[in-house]
Formats: structure tokens, C-alpha cells, sequence
């Protein structure tokens, strides 16, 4: 199976680098996109976009999308014809509604409290976030060196993509599935799972750790992916 990849908030395509060759040793092919997540002008359709163009999709193909890529996910399934949408930690957009009125309406955010607040405005929506707090929510469970380096990484974010109202009209009719992380210090795992069933109409999936399995446990995540994927 083809599987496509769409990181989160803050990441790059550089972040499935440890999950990508496990996946192709369990015999699938992978795209991995890289989205303009600092461009305080692009939102959940230039996202769309992104993904649309870096794949051909007359092959069958699985997308995945990881945290604030839950968000992209639907809109790529809504335009072109996908076998499968994987969520992991991922945001549910409800179409036509503002993803930030929803994170408070449905409590999305984690209730872990961070020690640390390393968030800096940019302007016109644009943050960036400090490598204490990064790795307090983010890394805390992935090892040292791998953290440190992904810190390295970081870009800041535009928050267009969660303050405008989805530009996703009605969920696309395609299945799905959800993996929540026991551990997660940004999407509450109660939450995902209550959204699993009511949403996707399925039983969560569960992985322990934290938010980026992508860097922390990604044998794991690649085995649990490709067993969604079918």
C-alpha cells in the first residue's frame, strides 16, 4: 500500500524520517509532504493543495495525518480518491467551524500542565515555540539526541489554518481510523477516544507515550500504520 504522510503543527516532512523505512521494510511505498506551515497566508485548502500535487493518485493510496495534519486529511479525501484516512493524535475538523472555537467547545487540549511557556508571537498569527517547552510537550518521552535535534528543526507556525472556519464542506465518506497516545501533553486522549466513536464510528487504536510516536517509538507506529492500512 502507498501511504502518505502529513506531519503536525511546528514539524516538516523530516519528522516521519524514522517511520519511513520501517514502513518500506514492511513492504509499502511512502510520500511524505512537506507543508507551508509558516506562510501566515496559507490554509487548510493550500495545505490541501500541497498534498494533492505531491501525489499520484491513480495509485491507491492511505493517508495519514499526524496532530494538526488531522486537519488536511479530510480535505484531501474530500478531492481525490483515498482507500483510507489514519488520524494519529489528530484534530477532527467539524465542517464549516472554526478548529479553535471547537478545541474549547470539546476540550481537545491536553490538561497537562507545562512548566514552562516558551511561545513567541511572530505577528499576523505566526508563533514560534522554545526548545524547553518543545520538549516538555512535545519530546519528553523521545531519546535525548533525537529530541534535541527535532528541537533544532522547528519552524514557527501559522495559525490561519486553525483560526479560519474549515474549508472542508461534509466528511468524506471514507474509512477511518484513530491511534491515541496513553501519554499525550497536547490532544486529550479521552478526547480522541470519545471522537473515535462518535465521529469515525470506531475504537481508538492505543499507543504508549507521548505526541510525536513519530520520534519516540516509530517501529511501533510503522507496524500499528501499516496494520491500519490493510
Amino acid at each position: 500500500m502507498h501511504l502518505v504522510l502529513v506531519h503536525g503543527s511546528y514539524l516538516g516532512a523530516w519528522s516521519w524520517e524514522l517511520v519511513t523505512p520501517e514502513l518500506e521494510r514492511l513492504g509499502h511505498t511512502v510520500t511524505t509532504v512537506e507543508l507551508p506551515i509558516s506562510d501566515r497566508a496559507a490554509g487548510g485548502s493550500d495545505y490541501a493543495d500541497t498534498v494533492i500535487a505531491a501525489v499520484d493518485w491513480r495509485v491507491p493510496a492511505v493517508v495519514v495525518g499526524h496532530s494538526m495534519g488531522g486537519l488536511v486529511v479530510p480535505l484531501v479525501a474530500s478531492r481525490v480518491p483515498v482507500v483510507r484516512m489514519i488520524f494519529v493524535a489528530g484534530y477532527l475538523p467539524r465542517p464549516g467551524e472554526c478548529v479553535l472555537d471547537q478545541r474549547l467547545e470539546e476540550r481537545i487540549g491536553s490538561p497537562f500542565a507545562p512548566s514552562t511557556s516558551e511561545w513567541t508571537d511572530l505577528g499576523e498569527g505566526v508563533w514560534s515555540v522554545g526548545p524547553a517547552t518543545a520538549r516538555e510537550i512535545f519530546f519528553h518521552d523521545a531519546p535525548e539526541d533525537i529530541a534535541t535535534k527535532a528541537i533544532e528543526r522547528l519552524r514557527p507556525q501559522a495559525y490561519r489554518v486553525i483560526t479560519e472556519r474549515t474549508p472542508l464542506v461534509e466528511w468524506p465518506p471514507v474509512p477511518s481510523w484513530y491511534i491515541v497516545l496513553r501519554d499525550d501533553r497536547i490532544v486529550n486522549p479521552t478526547w480522541g477516544r470519545e471522537a473515535a466513536r462518535s465521529r469515525l464510528g470506531v475504537e481508538a487504536v492505543e499507543l504508549p507515550g507521548g505526541h510525536c510516536p513519530l520520534l519516540s517509538r516509530p517501529t511501533d507506529l510503522a507496524r500499528t500504520l501499516a496494520e491500519l492500512a490493510g
